[in-house]
Parts: C-alpha cells; sequence; structure tokens
C-alpha cells in the first residue's frame, strides 16, 4: 500500500490510564521532520495520550534514545521514532538506514515495548514532503497510530 491509498490515520481508542509517550526526533531535514512531529502530536492529543518530545543528533541516535529512556526513572507506555533519511551520492544512506531501522526494532523486541516507527527512508525530498504534510497522509501520524495500538494491544494481551 502506497502513501496515497492508504487510509488516514485515526486516534485509536486505548483503555485504561492515558498513555504516556516519549516522542524521539533526529532533526535533519527540520521541517520534514517537524511535519511528522506535528502529525504524531496531532494523534497522541486526540488519543489523549500525554507526551513529550526529545531531540537526538540523527537518526542513529533514535534507538539509543529509547534504550536510555528504558532505563530512567520516567515510565513510557510507547515510543514514536521520527526522523528523515534522503539518499545522497554515498552508501552512508545504506548503512544509517538499515542500523536506525534495526536498532530501532531490536529495542523494541528485546524489551518489549511499542514502538512507533516513523523514520522516512527515501530517495527524494518530494517524497518526503509527501508524506510529512498536514494533509492527513503523515508518516508521523501513522507512527503514531502504531504506537497507541500497540499499546491497547498489550495492555488487552496483558503485556502492558
Amino acid at each position: 500500500m502506497s502513501t496515497r491509498d492508504a487510509p488516514l490515520p485515526v486516534a485509536p481508542v486505548v483503555d485504561g490510564p492515558s498513555p504516556r509517550v516519549l516522542v524521539v526526533c533526529a532533526p535533519y531535514n527540520q521541517a520534514i521532520v517537524q511535519g511528522l512531529a506535528d502529525g504524531a502530536a496531532r494523534i497522541l492529543t486526540q488519543a489523549g495520550a500525554t507526551h513529550e518530545r526529545l531531540d537526538v543528533a540523527g537518526a542513529l541516535e533514535l534507538p539509543q534514545a529509547i534504550r536510555l529512556a528504558l532505563r530512567g526513572r520516567v515510565k513510557y507506555d510507547a515510543f514514536v521514532a521520527l526522523g528523515c533519511v534522503i539518499r545522497g551520492d554515498t552508501d552512508h544512506y545504506d548503512h544509517v538506514c538499515r542500523e536506525a531501522m534495526n536498532g530501532l526494532m531490536q529495542v523494541a523486541l528485546q524489551y518489549g515495548v511499542p514502538v512507533g516507527n516513523g523514520l522516512l527512508t527515501l530517495h527524494t525530498e518530494a517524497q518526503a514532503i509527501e508524506r510529512s504534510g498536514a494533509d492527513g497522509f503523515n508518516k508521523g501520524a501513522e507512527a503514531a497510530v502504531a504506537a497507541l495500538g500497540l499499546v491497547q494491544a498489550g495492555r488487552r494481551l496483558g503485556g502492558l
């Protein structure tokens, strides 16, 4: 399914106490990431979740920041990782995308925490703009929906 034909993100109902969510942002391509963060915040607010934002240096730091938060004093019910990596002229893109995505999946699986993945890995800035706009087709909003859906699933299954 492509962005163009995906259903518009809608805040899911999450039973129980209001989820607490940490939105971790890699600020490269700042306007794009701000659009993703705005989309995520819209969904989280609609769902009644409390949320805060933490900016990190780049995409590779997204999973590391989530791991650090898991060791911290504040208990989060879920995480949303947001960033944008656009292909350049070197193979650095491939390494960053692979390791950042792998790191996000590893922290989610190893620690059993909901992680909504809104890290865009794209070929062009136009693709990034299409996926971060306020028109509803926003991958930040989709990542927030995914994270909240996992909170609901975890609560239903007794895992959260």
